[in-house]
């Protein structure tokens, strides 16, 4: 039968480019009573950047690229498809007064925790960074305190005059009972911050590119143990010459390659959520740093799904 002869064909698990809606083409619901296991989230959010704004844009550019991963099916190395093992639904965007910040807070941490307590794994597309303090406030509600895993070319634990900034998050979270620092990692640090006195871990970006993938995923699992776990990626960890459209280029960072193979070595963390920030579309060259959020999020899918599949790699 051809594809015009059924009327009941979906174009997103044939097409790369067509009715490219949500991410990867999965289901665009808001129905949390559903078989659902998984969803995915946008905060089209950055009036606390420092930098280069534009990350509002991220979720689109994110699930616009997605089409690009469509067509492979078992995504390599990975032996299976993770669409048969999970059943992950789109959100869509979290929706906010524009220009009002305190609002944004609210409707993230009162959307996250809804969908958290519904049972769901909530994956989630910034914005700047900022979004991910009210996301840990929602996951922190259901889970208790978490460790943190945190890919950055910034610790973003400075304690800022600016009421909202993209750079204080990893500040208040601590104070406010959100994650243990104790038990805490930031990966690809390149930026100036406090030595003396931060309780993260820090493997540096010059530390995580002379390492080997198999000694950086040994340090993470070491700090992080059994604990509950949620993992923010800002995509400037990337060096610029992998993800240019992003607000606050620094060089000197890590590879995609790198970095999907850590991803893929944590499979067996304790992940309970995670989030993809910093996608700054205006800045972007040829979709370069969007399909690298894309595919960074698709392996956080793949981790998830990893632990009901015999041999996943």
């Amino acid at each position: 039968m051809s594809h015009s002869d059924n009327n009941d064909f979906l174009t997103q698990d044939y097409s790369m480019y067509a009715n490219q809606f949500s991410y990867l083409g999965f289901p665009i619901s808001r129905n949390l009573a559903s078989s659902a296991d998984t969803v995915i989230m946008g905060v089209p959010y950055d009036l606390a950047t420092s930098g280069r704004a534009g990350a509002r844009g991220g979720p689109a550019a994110i699930r616009q690229a997605s089409g690009n991963l469509k067509w492979e099916g078992f995504r390599w190395p990975w032996q299976f498809a993770v669409d048969e093992v999970l059943t992950p639904i789109d959100y869509g965007d979290v929706e906010y007064f524009f220009g009002d910040s305190e609002h944004m807070l609210e409707q993230v941490e009162a959307t996250a925790s809804k969908i958290v307590k519904a049972g769901k794994t909530l994956i989630s597309f910034g914005g700047d960074h900022f979004v991910t303090l009210p996301l840990l406030r929602a996951h922190a509600k259901h889970h208790g305190k978490v460790s943190l895993i945190h890919f950055d070319a910034h610790t973003d634990s400075y304690k800022e005059d600016e009421r909202y900034s993209h750079g204080s998050m990893f500040y208040h979270a601590p104070r406010e009972g959100l994650i243990d620092t104790e038990s805490s990692i930031q990966i690809g640090i390149r930026t100036s911050y406090h030595r003396d006195d931060h309780a993260f871990e820090v493997i540096d970006a010059h530390a995580a590119n002379n390492l080997s993938v198999e000694e950086i995923v040994a340090r993470i699992k070491a700090r992080v143990g059994d604990n509950k776990v949620y993992l923010t990626f800002d995509i400037d960890c990337l060096d610029p010459a992998y993800a240019p459209g992003t607000g606050t280029p620094v060089i000197g960072g890590l590879t995609t390659n790198k970095i999907l193979q850590v991803l893929q070595g944590l499979k067996d963390i304790n992940l309970i959520g995670c989030d993809l920030v910093e996608v700054s579309p205006a800045y972007d060259q040829a979709e370069i740093t969007a399909l690298a959020g894309a595919t960074i999020a698709l392996q956080f899918l793949y981790m998830i799904a990893s632990k009901r599949v015999d041999s996943p790699l």
